[in-house]
């Protein structure tokens, strides 16, 4: 389970989250929905140590991520498809990975051949279309079959298919009793997706519910909630 406690994070005078406390189950999807600026990708940022909360905590099982030796076993993360050395091939950008992370080499191939890239293994990730890239990234948050998994915008550049391909992956990872916690502005996407929805509207939490808590439309529910959110 991830577990944000109080989480504030101010970033000089600009009060990005603000006493923000949710939890990410395992068996479950869990959508993060907010506004452009509402703190999304801070928080996701605080659960992976990248930023040191103001105050408050982001727990992975009760301890911060950077306490775990090889962190990529507990926690998975695809938050920027373009982040990887665009000079180095696919496979190799995998097993600097998995190296660091006492991950066996053959979990390199297994991972490829399982989001689709086996293929395209020795290609430079320069040469790789947006949607390949973002199933590297995805690949690369599975690598260590970790027990919790974040996924920022995971959508962007995939087809239909891969599309489809990724909303099956999350739901099967739900069924491994993992927890999944993705990032999103597609509402319609979501509400197939999640069995369970954040909300946050400048760095507040606005809702945490089972998505069929929120009526039929999560669009309508989603505007209804952060419509009236201020920041004081």
């Amino acid at each position: 389970m991830i577990r944000i406690d109080a989480l504030t994070k101010r970033y000089g005078a600009t009060l990005a989250v603000d006493r923000l406390s949710f939890t990410v189950p395992t068996g479950q999807v869990t959508g993060f929905l907010g506004a452009n600026g509402a703190g999304k990708s801070t928080t996701l940022r605080a659960i992976l140590g990248l930023d040191r909360p103001t105050s408050g905590r982001a727990l992975v099982h009760d301890r911060p991520y950077s306490s775990y030796r090889h962190p990529l076993r507990v926690v998975g993360a695809a938050l920027d498809a373009q982040a990887a050395n665009d000079g180095l091939p696919a496979r190799t950008h995998l097993l600097a990975l998995a190296r660091s992370n006492g991950i066996a080499p053959n979990r390199v191939d297994e991972v490829l051949d399982e989001v689709g890239l086996e293929g395209m293994a020795q290609r430079r990730i320069r040469a790789l279309s947006l949607g390949m890239k973002q199933r590297l990234a995805i690949g690369a948050a599975l690598l260590g079959d970790p027990e919790a998994l974040l996924f920022d915008e995971p959508l962007n550049g995939l087809d239909p298919e891969g599309i489809r391909w990724f909303r099956a992956l999350t739901a099967r990872l739900a069924e491994q009793n993992k927890a999944v916690l993705i990032s999103s502005h597609l509402m319609s996407e979501m509400a197939r997706t999640a069995d369970r929805v954040v909300i946050i509207g400048h760095g507040r939490l606005l809702a945490e519910e089972a998505i069929h808590a929120l009526g039929p439309s999560l669009e309508e529910a989603y505007i209804r909630l952060t419509e009236g959110a201020t920041h004081v």
